[in-house]
């Protein structure tokens, strides 16, 4: 297990964010504080960078236009971006940031910036979860 590991472990831990699951082999965490918006937060060490995912909705039978939305919605987001998963057919939130500059303000920030892109785009989302 790297350091990197247990230093994100405890930023987590630092920002009151509830452990889902843990797998230390794999130096990944799913993490929650539905409050917040964040459910199943998916915290992956990958040396050399963090990569931080939460499933948003599954894509609709019929997007429509929803592909453009989201690289619309993407244009206003501070961190992270809106992105698709062919594998599973869902629309997710990612942000990749570097481990070895990492600090826990960098990792609030991403995570605040998922908070506010589902407030700012939820509603819009969720119509479109309904197509």
């Amino acid at each position: 297990m790297s350091e990197y590991f247990n230093t994100v472990k405890s930023y987590l831990q630092d920002l009151n964010l509830a452990v889902d699951e843990e797998d230390t082999a794999e130096e990944l965490v799913v993490v929650s504080d539905e409050d917040r918006g964040v459910n199943h937060l998916i915290v992956d060490c990958e040396d050399p960078i963090l990569i931080i995912e939460q499933a948003i909705m599954p894509v609709p039978n019929a997007p429509g236009d929803l592909y453009k939305r989201l690289l619309e919605m993407n244009r206003t987001l501070v961190h992270g971006a809106f992105a698709l998963d062919d594998e599973t057919g869902t629309v997710l939130f990612r942000d990749t940031l570097r481990l070895d500059t990492l600090d826990r303000s960098e990792l609030e920030g991403s995570i605040t910036a998922l908070e506010l892109a589902l407030a700012d785009n939820a509603a819009e989302l969720l119509e479109y979860s309904h197509q």
